[in-house]
This record gives structure tokens, sequence and C-alpha cells, in this order.
């Protein structure tokens, strides 16, 4: 492929408003599970509950990933993404007018946090299968990237703004501003008018659904992609879920400490999609899989041992940048190698798989932690996370390079 710069992609309107209305959508629900994670932690819910707000966030994609794909493969894709929208809008001020009026229990802002997931789990595969009908296919890597780094942006925003206003006005307000990121979004995918692409006869979901899997299935690279990103997130989803606990119970600090350290893991990641294009252009997707996968794994083994608030921010820096070097692997990767007919529903089964592994990683470390403790867990986790790189000697993951197809 021709090489291109991760900001290259920007110089295109159609693309630049796709990805300031998928960084003000993320930096919203961003927001928006600081204010759940924090309130659940505040009411003193166990690890396993708190943790379920990882899963009600992750889940989701798992279960809607592949349906939303089809959707993004038989339907006008920016009405797809302004129906998430909208009702995503709904759901947020239904679940700040909960909290603000005192009466919010625990399985309601788990639920809520769940159905906004399913708008995120819906509008993902439409705007990552736009990203083709925005940019020249020659900056089609460095997009994805980037639609990668604007994600783990808001990740890396979205927490340091969540947890200060949280502590300065409650759950309810970051539930409010949530909202808020949505109305400006929808004002942007308004105006978003990309390239029109043909859409092809409605069939069944089902069909669409099953055609996908097969195609999925049938291609060994796919295959490969899919079962190392779910390894991956698996077995690292421990930090990303008791973040809250190690606020509370390790450090025994308030939101805006738990803020700044999802804001210094999400930084980390910033760090990583920056770098994305420039270690793809130098290294084997198997080298980085693996390196991603250690540096992460030793930095959060080094934040179990409570080395006290400054290392362990730059702790989770470091790991934050290896986490994302490997997600964004394999993110590009599902791109490259899908074919144009599927590449949404290609495109969701990747998110599922990755956001699947979240899920079922949260609901698992969130249950090891409660019988062996929160810094037990973030140990286990991270010697997980080093010797997974041995599962490359019998998948390792496909190059970089998409051989011209016939």
């Amino acid at each position: 492929m021709v090489r291109s710069t991760t900001f290259a992609p920007l110089a295109h309107g159609m693309f630049a408003l796709l990805m300031a209305g998928v960084l003000l959508a993320n930096l919203g629900n961003s927001i928006q599970s600081v204010g759940a994670s924090w309130q659940l932690t505040a009411d003193g819910q166990p690890a396993d509950v708190v943790a379920l707000v990882q899963t009600a966030l992750n889940l989701p994609i798992l279960l809607l990933a592949l349906p939303a794909g089809a959707w993004a493969d038989m339907h006008d894709r920016r009405r797809v993404i302004l129906t998430a929208q909208a009702t995503m809008l709904v759901m947020s001020l239904l679940l700040a007018a909960l909290a603000w009026s005192g009466n919010a229990p625990a399985w309601a802002i788990i639920v809520l946090t769940a159905l906004l997931a399913c708008g995120i789990a819906t509008m993902t595969p439409a705007t990552g299968a736009s990203i083709r009908s925005t940019v020249p296919a020659t900056q089609l890597a460095a997009a994805v990237a980037l639609n990668i780094l604007i994600f783990n942006t808001a990740r890396a925003v979205g927490p340091a703004i969540g947890g200060g206003i949280v502590a300065a006005g409650g759950a309810s307000a970051a539930f409010l501003v949530n909202a808020g990121c949505y109305v400006v979004a929808i004002a942007l995918f308004l105006r978003w008018r990309p390239k029109q692409e043909p859409v092809p006869e409605a069939r069944p979901l089902g069909a669409m659904v099953a055609e996908g899997l097969r195609h999925a299935f049938a291609s060994k690279e796919i295959r490969t992609i899919l079962l190392r990103a779910l390894a991956f997130t698996m077995a690292g989803a421990a930090a990303w879920a008791l973040m809250p606990l190690v606020a509370d119970r390790i450090m025994a600090q308030g939101p805006s400490i738990y803020g700044l350290l999802l804001g210094a893991l999400g930084l980390g990641a910033v760090i990583g999609a920056a770098s994305a294009t420039w270690f793809r252009q130098r290294f084997s997707a198997e080298a980085i899989t693996c390196a991603a996968g250690v540096i992460y794994g030793l930095a959060v083994i080094a934040v179990s041992l409570k080395p006290g608030l400054v290392p362990t921010l730059a702790l989770l820096v470091i790991g934050g940048a290896g986490w994302v070097q490997a997600l964004s692997g394999f993110s590009v990767a599902a791109q490259l190698w899908a074919p144009q007919a599927v590449v949404g529903r290609t495109v969701a089964l990747a998110s599922a798989v990755t956001f699947g592994g979240l899920a079922a990683g949260a609901w698992l470390w969130g249950h090891y932690a409660e019988e062996f403790g929160v810094a037990g867990a973030l140990l286990a986790s991270g010697g997980a996370m080093v010797v997974l790189p041995l599962l490359g000697l019998v998948l390792p993951m496909p190059a970089h390079q998409v051989p011209t197809r016939s």
C-alpha cells in the first residue's frame, strides 16, 4: 500500500465531519461511563457489580454488531447513524432524570448504560464502513487508524472531564453532558453527506448475517485476526473494568483521581493510535501485536504493586499505548482483508469480538477481584498478557499487505 501519514485523511471534508461526529459521540459515552461507574462505587456496590458497567458497555456490541453490520450494508448508513444517535439522546436524558431524582438503583444504571451501548453498537459498523467512501484507497489504512485514534482520544479526555464533572455536580451532571454531546453530534451528522454508494437489494437480515459469517470464517486471515483480538481483550480487560476500584480501594481516592487514572490509560491509547501508522510501516503485524501485549501486561503488573499516584499514571500511559497498538492492528487488518461487498459486516464482526472480549473479561475479572482482591486481579491479568504472545506460534497475525485479488 502507498504510505500515508495518520492525519492526511482529515484533508477530506466528509471524512473530517464523520470523525468529528464520532469523537463527540464517544466523548459523551466516555463521560457517561465514568458517572455510572462512580455512582455504583459511591453506593458501595461490590466489585462484580461495578465491573458490570464495562460489561454493559461492551456486551451489546458483541450481540448487535453483526445485525448492525448487515444494516450498514443494506441501508443508507447516514440514516442508520442518525437514528442511533437520536435514540441514545433519549436514553441519556432518562438516565440523567433518574440520577437527578436520587432514585437510581444499580440495575437501572446498568440497563440504561447497556441501552446506550446498543446505540454505539448500531452506529459503529456504519461509521467504520463509511470510511471507504470518504477517502482515497491509498489513505484507507491511515483513515482507519485515525478513526481508532479519535475513539481513544475520547477515552483519554472523557474520563478526566467526567471525573471533574462528577466531583463538581454528581453523576447526573455527567449524564447531562453526555446528552449535550449527542445533540452536537447529531447536528454534525445532519451536515455530513458522503458520496452515495449503491445499496444492495434488500434481503432477510438473517441471510445477510449468515453471508458475513461465511465470508469471515472462510478466510484464514480473518479467522486469525478475530481469535487474536478475542484472546487479547479478554486477558487484558481487568484494568479497564476495575479502574474505579483501583482509585477507591487501592488508592483511597475519589472520582477526580478515577478520572485521571482512566485518562492516563486513554492518553497512552491516543499515543499508540497516533503512532500506529509509523509502526505498521516498519514492523510486522505479529511483532507489533506481541510487543504491545507484553508492554501492556508489564504495566498492569506494575500498577498492581501499588507504586503510588505519579508512577501509576506513567505506567497507565505506557500500558494504554501498548493496548491500542494491538487493537489498531486488529481493526486495520479486518478492513484490509474484507471483500468490499461485506466490509460492513466484517468491521462489525471485528468490533463484536473486540468488545465481546472486553465484556466477558470484565465480568470474569470482576468475580476474580471479589475472590482475590483488585490488586490480585490486575496481577493475574498482566501475567496473562505477558504469556499471550505464545499464541502467535500457532496463529500468527496476517501480513499488512493484502495480496492482489485476481
